[in-house]
């Protein structure tokens, strides 16, 4: 195979080959772990990764402690909420998926937020037009009911090991005691772009928590928070009652109701909120990898699938002495394929039909290849009920009119017996809706709803309804290996680029025999629609746009990418662990 010239997009002749050996390097491996350590048939050791230092040390706290994934996972998230606001928090919501190495299940815990019982298709519209994005999701409106409290109890008490009380403990301490603003944070309140768009500094709460005298936390402040150890001091005391009802409660729909456009969740809202304990959507590749994910209203399951399947069959053949550059059109194309079906197809699957089995049969994703858009042509969903002969079911739901948002974290978990979580935890945009109750920020998750709730005179299948769960693009993925083995956690923040982002640690590991580091590091391409992102600040991203211009794409140059991703691969010697260079996350072996 030979290189193409210029292109510095690190698919290197030999990452192609899909027998190739691991890579050689050492660096980012934790060696096999003592067998004093957790479960003796485990010898790989544990890991944990997230977005902050200070989180990821709460999660290996109570691993040393003997506590499981999902243990170090509750801690993880609660310091995650303290110390990066802007991205989650128990204020909103997430997908877990749990793999129990000893009862060899995935598990997918569903804590996404929902529509309070008044919403309608209409949520958005105001004085008969349809609001704009910022003023909803500055809105009362677009706060749902929170769903991470109630995950984190439905998880424990499904699979959890150490002592509930214990899981909070790092994080009230730190928000006791203080914790050193990050440079990420500073930088964010510190932008005129996001002071411009958002409440933050307007509403009283928030302005007194994140811009003291007026002015925006710089790095290295330490910023104390009573009012979120006193939350979770409450909800380790007394579980979510804490939370979804008495004082607590009261706050939250004192802050979702008060204007501008204030939202209409009550009490009964709050109350009647449950998790959703799913089964995952699992596809199985030509390499015999098997990846799992989240399901609707996840993206994950399915888009996963849809790319690594469709990518199966786009890239050329290992007998052909191809480009390299047909590697990155056949994962341009695969995307640009899935994106098409998951934003028509994919939404609440309690509330719509959404056909899961059929978008991810082996049948219809290899007619679905043939169909490949070339470069210049618009994308446009397929339709599995044809393929697979059935009835048609494009014509049921009109074309996706769903807004963006991006403000999410993962987080990537083995624990020292074999046990994995994929949690990717979310308040939507940049400090969700900018209300706060209990010291914690409230999301605007609502605003992942198609904001016009019909198109061409047809539904939109992911419109509002009282109780659903709006659409995520969230991918909380587990690899198995060909013998059954996990082989790789991996999930990231970014919006409706969090399935690019996601896929990209997929072929990267699973096809170009990336390290986890180096496939966090690739550059982000995003393809969905006619247009191609390439995040052009990173290496090789200039020259994988030029090849895609070059071959008849339609290329946005992006820079700033706000990918977060986290995974961990199991080789033979131990845990590789990657985290996004973009952000401040580490991966760090338990020790």
């Amino acid at each position: 195979m030979r290189q193409l010239t210029g292109l510095a997009f690190v698919l290197l002749i030999s990452a192609c080959a899909p027998d190739a050996a691991p890579p050689a390097s050492t660096k980012d491996v934790q060696e096999t772990a003592p067998e004093s350590l957790g479960d003796l048939s485990w010898t790989k050791g544990g890991m944990v990764a997230a977005a902050n230092p200070y989180a990821v040390e709460a999660g290996l706290e109570i691993l040393r402690e003997g506590g499981n994934a999902i243990d170090a996972a509750i801690a993880v998230h609660t310091v995650l909420g303290l110390v990066e606001p802007e991205s989650s928090g128990i204020g909103g919501g997430a997908f877990l998926v749990y793999y129990d190495r000893a009862r060899d299940t995935v598990t997918v815990f569903d804590g996404r937020e929902t529509a309070p019982a008044e919403a309608s298709p209409e949520l958005f519209f105001k004085d008969g037009k349809v609001m704009d994005f910022v003023t909803a999701w500055q809105s009362g409106r677009s706060v749902g009911v929170p769903g991470q409290i109630a995950l984190y109890k439905a998880a424990h008490d499904a699979s959890g090991r150490a002592d509930w009380k214990t899981l909070f403990e790092p994080a009230i301490r730190l928000a006791e005691d203080g914790f050193k603003v990050s440079p990420k944070l500073a930088e964010i309140l510190a932008s005129p772009r996001l002071r411009g768009a958002i409440r933050l500094d307007d509403n009283p709460v928030t302005a007194a928590y994140f811009y003291p005298d007026g002015e925006p936390l710089t790095a290295g402040f330490v910023r104390t928070n009573p009012a979120y150890a006193a939350t979770l001091a409450a909800v380790a005391e007394e579980g979510p009652a804490a939370f979804y009802s008495g004082r607590i409660a009261d706050e939250i729909i004192a802050a979702v109701t008060e204007g501008p456009d204030g939202g209409a969740m009550t009490l009964d809202d709050l109350k009647a909120y449950t998790v959703a304990v799913r089964e995952p959507v699992c596809g199985e590749l030509q390499s015999g990898f098997k990846i799992c994910s989240a399901p609707p209203p996840s993206s994950g399951g399915i888009a996963q699938n849809l790319i690594m399947g469709l990518y199966d069959h786009l890239k050329p053949a290992a007998s052909v002495n191809a480009d390299e550059s047909l590697y990155l059109k056949a994962f341009v194309d695969a995307q640009r394929l899935a994106y098409a079906d998951r934003d028509h197809y994919v939404a609440d699957a309690d509330f719509v039909s959404v056909p899961t089995a059929e978008l991810i049969d082996p049948a219809y994703i290899k007619a679905r290849a043939l169909e490949v858009f070339a470069p210049d042509a618009k994308s446009f969903p397929g339709d599995p009920g044809l393929v697979l002969g059935k009835d048609a079911l494009r014509p049921m739901w009109g074309e996706d009119t769903t807004t963006p948002g991006a403000g999410t974290t993962h987080i990537s978990i083995i624990d020292l017996e074999g046990n994995a979580v994929a949690m990717t935890a979310t308040i939507e945009a940049a400090f969700g809706s900018s209300r706060m109750a209990g010291g914690f920020l409230l999301n605007n998750e609502l605003t992942d709803f198609a904001l016009t709730p019909t198109k061409g005179g047809k539904p939109v299948a992911n419109a509002p309804a009282p109780g659903k769960r709006p659409r995520s693009s969230m991918s909380p993925t587990l690899v198995f290996d060909k013998g059954g083995d996990l082989f790789m956690v991996t999930g990231s923040p970014g919006g409706n680029s969090i399935v690019a982002y996601v896929a990209k640690t997929l072929v990267g590991v699973l096809e170009w025999n990336k390290t986890a580091q180096e496939a966090a590091a690739l550059p982000n391409i995003i393809a969905r629609g006619d247009t191609v992102a390439v995040e052009v600040d990173v290496a090789g991203g200039a020259e994988a746009a030029a090849a895609l211009r070059e071959m008849g794409y339609t290329v946005e140059e992006r820079t700033g990418e706000n990918s977060g991703l986290h995974l961990i691969v199991v080789r033979e010697r131990g845990l590789e662990g990657g985290a996004d260079p973009r952000r401040e996350g580490v991966a760090t072996p338990i020790r």
